[in-house]
């Protein structure tokens, strides 16, 4: 299992680990610093953060703060050297449009986590809290005692927390993880 996390334009004023140096939404709603030893051990083996400035992060990679926005083409190929060497069966994708251009997972393994609500029963995009659930998702896979390894144990895992539906791949999309709050 890959998670593949953007990075957060809240950072802490000090160099440290990536997965504390970013403190916005997605990041308060992992809570990384509370999650068991096992959790974080997994999480160091799983999650990898698409940096703007640094590329393809492990959670504990040490890094500065920074304030720049993504050049994709000068990032593609760095991070592309990192990703297309990992060996995986399932690539679960938290990150933002601007950050998926910079490395396009192959479809057939590939889960995009996407985030609605429903208003009056229609399905409705949302933004800002699309982010703290992502943060859940995040953590709730961390802490399942499950590793997902195809987009169907992915679902079976997210629904024992969240309301979720599993759209299948086509030829052109990945699979898609609609998850409700």
């Amino acid at each position: 299992m890959l998670i593949l996390l953007p990075p957060s334009e809240k950072k802490s004023a000090q160099a440290g680990a990536a997965i504390e140096l970013y403190t916005g939404v997605l990041y308060a709603a992992l809570g990384w610093q509370s999650l068991s030893k096992a959790a974080r051990k997994l999480g160091q083996s799983t999650l990898v953060i698409i940096s703007a400035k640094y590329g393809a992060l492990r959670p504990l990679d040490v890094i500065e703060p920074y304030k720049e926005k993504i050049d994709n083409k000068k990032m593609a190929p760095k991070v592309a050297a990192v990703l297309d060497a990992v060996t995986t069966q399932l690539i679960i994708d938290c990150r933002s449009s601007t950050y998926q251009s910079v490395w396009n997972s192959p479809i057939s393994k590939t889960v995009e986590i996407k985030i609605f609500t429903k208003v009056d029963g229609q399905k409705k995009v949302i933004t800002h809290m699309s982010k703290k659930t992502r943060g859940e998702v995040v953590r709730h896979l961390l802490l399942s005692e499950e590793i997902a390894t195809t987009p169907q144990e992915l679902q079976s895992v997210i629904a024992t927390g969240f309301t979720c539906v599993l759209i299948a791949a086509t030829a052109k999309d990945p699979w898609i993880l609609e998850i409700f709050c």
